[in-house]
């Protein structure tokens, strides 16, 4: 069970052989791994030899239910001398004549990973010793499973942020575009994320946000929010009522979800710009031969918070010729051992009225630099043209 050429096995070439191995070690009959699927607090039968109908018939186990969801919830190893409809959920076993049953939780750190069961077709009486070897079979399988989690949570919100992320962001005559994403340090992908989009009339939608909590969870989330709040921006061109919406929305489909949102609707023909914070960060404006300012918005509670029953305000702001508007998350302001405060500072310093390409260098080179960032960050910035080269040239 401890050979270190299973090591260079895929993770289901890995289970498999694990349970051969320990099919033969303890002479038993079967051998099942069942997974914890924590949102919908199941066990998921992930692999099986000797009763391999488990896998792919898709058996799930509530936790708490039974006898794997007695194990699961009590996170204790059990023995079963009577397997029928009283102590088992799966009729599978009965109907194959398991008569006796081991069922050893897999946990990492106190956390439920899932539980690993062998069973008997005939009277069987397990010992401490078969426990004991049972359980250091679960600690590995639990450890590989944590391992293979990791990665493949890891590709696939990152294979989802990126096809979330806008291919090309729109041209809009007399105005400059340009964005940055940037993933956490070590944790992977999260929630941050930016779209601008062109709107029926021809306004330009802008939005930047950041859910809270990191890896795949996130990203889910983040993508269900993205998706809603281009739909509520067809039924209304006012940001305050598209965040109620999704307020709404957030808060009854998405229970333990949360996020911080900025919503802005630019209008080229009046430079003007209607915004709506949802706990975000206001944004930095720089005017012509001024210095660049944190935008005096107001800020209603984040997304998910659930103030459904109130209405959230929408703000002007006006972007003149020759004016700059950045957006971004916190991760770009916010480092360890130093204020939000002064990270605020230092973006509005870099923030000036230049073209918008031109500002997102300026603002990573100076605030990210060659450091690696813990949380993630993503920077939108809008940039007018002056009267001179309001052709879009």
């Amino acid at each position: 069970m401890t050979d270190t050429a299973l090591a260079r096995l895929d993770f289901e070439a890995l289970l498999h052989e694990l349970l051969e191995r320990v099919r033969g070690l303890l002479n038993v009959d079967t051998a099942t791994v069942l997974l914890h699927d924590d949102q919908r607090q199941q066990l998921v039968a992930t692999a099986a030899v000797g009763i391999e109908e488990e896998v792919r018939q898709g058996i799930h186990i509530p936790v708490g239910k039974g006898f794997a969801g007695t194990v699961a919830q009590r996170k204790q190893p059990l023995v079963l001398d009577q397997v029928d409809s009283t102590t088992v959920v799966n009729p599978l076993f009965w109907e194959k004549g398991v008569s006796s049953l081991l069922g050893i939780p897999m946990l990492t750190s106190g956390e439920l990973v899932g539980v690993l069961h062998v069973g008997a077709f005939t009277a069987r009486r397990f010992t401490d010793h078969d426990m004991h070897l049972l359980q250091l079979v679960a600690d590995r399988i639990a450890l590989a499973t944590k391992a293979n989690t990791s990665r493949a949570e890891r590709a696939a919100a990152a294979a989802l942020h990126r096809s979330l992320l806008p291919d090309q962001l729109p041209e809009v005559a007399g105005t400059t575009l340009a964005a940055r994403y940037v993933p956490g340090d070590g944790t992977g992908v999260g929630g941050d994320w930016y779209d601008v989009f062109t709107l029926p009339t021809g306004r330009i939608g802008i939005v930047v946000g950041d859910v809270v909590g990191q890896g795949l969870s996130a990203a889910v989330v983040m993508g269900r929010l993205r998706s809603a709040l281009r739909a509520y921006s067809l039924e209304t061109e006012d940001p305050g009522q598209a965040l109620g919406k999704l307020d709404r929305k957030a808060t009854h489909f998405e229970t333990r979800a949360m996020a911080t949102v900025a919503y802005a609707i630019f209008d080229p023909s009046t430079n003007q710009l209607r915004l709506s914070l949802a706990g975000h960060p206001a944004p930095v404006r720089a005017l012509p031969a001024e210095s660049a300012a944190l935008a005096d918005i107001a800020v209603d509670p984040p997304v998910g918070f659930g103030i459904a029953h109130r209405s959230r305000r929408t703000s002007f702001l006006e972007v003149p010729p020759g004016a700059a508007v950045c957006f971004y998350t916190d991760g770009l302001v916010e480092r360890r051992g130093s204020s939000i405060d002064d990270g605020l500072e230092l973006l509005s310093k870099e923030v000036t009225a230049a073209p918008a390409e031109s500002v997102c260098a300026s603002v990573m080179g100076r605030l990210v630099g060659s450091a690696a960032v813990d949380d993630d960050i993503a920077l939108l910035v809008l940039s007018r043209q002056t009267a001179e080269r309001g052709d879009g040239s």
